[in-house]
């Protein structure tokens, strides 16, 4: 690995084991306005646009801005109690800033739900860029995400690490010409057997560290 100065985070499943308040809130959406009960397979299906973007391409309710509302209201309230801080995660980001690598998040997720969850898992001021699913016109698996993270880091594609739970993020940082790596240190993650086999896998956090050089 030469030279890499920049290292790129999926979040849900990735940096915080959200998966199970996305996937309660969004049952919450679909039981209240459809009457219809929906697994975590079948919310997983619907992954890749925003979670604005999920209700308003499947939901049959018209009332999206309601049901919208409802979701984050649910995320916002049961967050704390479902989604732990993790040390290991925290400990790992500020190494990374202090070792000289700059950091960014590209994720699906919407602006609002995104900053719910860094304010809540004490995440703020940690990263020099982030890329939300409100911000791209495609989301991943297409790698607009990801190189306009790149642009504005002002880094080159082989100077980036891009890690991720899903097919969707192993496809994009490939489509990007990035590093990438797949992870299944959280509890909870999308992908158990990646499609687009990743440059690497780590099941263990404190795998990826000693894998790096210094940034700079």
């Amino acid at each position: 690995m030469i030279d890499i100065k920049a290292v790129l985070f999926d979040f849900d499943g990735t940096l915080a084991d959200t998966l199970p308040v996305c996937f309660l809130a969004f049952e919450s959406v679909f039981k209240k306005f459809d009457d219809r009960e929906v697994t975590s397979e079948e919310i997983k299906a619907m992954f890749g646009p925003s979670e604005t973007g999920i209700i308003r391409e499947n939901l049959k309710n018209n009332n999206h801005e309601k049901a919208i509302e409802l979701y984050y209201e649910i995320y916002r309230a049961r967050h704390e109690n479902i989604v732990p801080k993790n040390e290991e995660i925290y400990t790992l980001l500020i190494e990374l800033k202090n070792r000289g690598y700059k950091l960014g998040i590209v994720t699906g997720k919407a602006r609002r739900s995104l900053d719910i969850s860094l304010e809540c898992l004490e995440l703020n001021n940690i990263f020099d860029v982030i890329v939300t699913g409100d911000d791209v016109e495609f989301p991943k698996p297409h790698p607009e995400g990801v190189n306009k993270a790149l642009v504005e880091l002002g880094v080159s594609n082989t100077e980036a690490i891009f890690l991720g739970d899903s097919d969707a993020d192993i496809l994009a940082g490939k489509q990007a010409n990035v590093h990438t790596i797949g992870v299944h240190w959280l509890p909870n993650f999308q992908t158990i057997d990646f499609s687009f086999q990743p440059d690497d896998v780590h099941s263990n956090i404190n795998e990826f560290l000693p894998s790096l050089p210094d940034g700079g």
